[in-house]
């Protein structure tokens, strides 16, 4: 397949462009600084914008699917960078009539009661609450979405770097935990999933999360 990556150099979209180049998929990556990625077979970089709504449409024509790994973690102000970024991707895939939209998602809005978000809770770090709160107006944006065929994929609570074992969990909208009350991925195994679905086409216009 022909993919776009947006993101492709940072900590989750790295790990799924070796994963989508592992499986001979074509990926051209839109980075904001293309002559940081190593030159592979199948890949191409572009310098992008993701914040200019309109150069990024026409860097998204023609290809079978655009997935976004973009993130505002290092920014100041994270929530409102990410959710103008995710707006400005959404659209740019429909103005670039992009057959499918897969996007990295948080655990923050995974339910872990009835009712209750992890990002709502006590516990959850603050530190992290920013991009959290950003993740989750992304899947309510998303899920608003009526002309987009979009895919969001959780991870659980932890997502470190591990192995790729390709045995995992999958589920919808409560968040995941393993028999020690663990709930966690590794973020080769959590590209393991997006590619997946990427193939399989398995979870449209829905969101659904990966775990141990």
């Amino acid at each position: 397949m022909k993919i776009a990556l947006i993101g492709a150099s940072g900590y989750v979209g790295s790990a799924l462009l070796k994963e989508a180049l592992s499986r001979g998929h074509h990926v051209t990556a839109l980075v904001s600084r293309p002559e940081r990625l190593e030159a592979q077979a199948n890949l191409a970089a572009a310098k992008v914008d993701v914040q200019d709504s309109a150069q990024l449409a026409e860097q998204l024509k023609g290809f079978d699917a655009v997935l976004s790994a973009f993130s505002g973690h290092a920014q100041a102000e994270q929530f409102d960078y990410f959710v103008k970024g995710i707006r400005s991707i959404i659209a740019a895939a429909k103005a670039a009539q992009a057959p499918r939209l897969l996007v990295v998602g948080g655990a923050g809005s995974l339910e872990v009661a009835p009712g209750v978000q992890l990002v709502d809770t006590p516990e959850f770090p603050e530190q992290w609450k920013a991009s959290a709160l950003g993740a989750r107006e992304a899947l309510n944006l998303l899920r608003a979405e009526t002309e987009l065929n979009w895919t969001l994929l959780s991870p659980s609570a932890m997502l470190e770097p591990g192995q790729r074992t390709g045995q995992f969990r999958l589920g919808k909208d409560q968040l995941l935990a393993d028999a020690n009350g663990d709930s966690r991925i590794s973020v080769e195994d959590y590209a393991v999933a997006m590619i997946d679905e990427l193939e399989k086409g398995a979870h449209p216009r829905s969101r659904f999360t990966v775990g141990y």
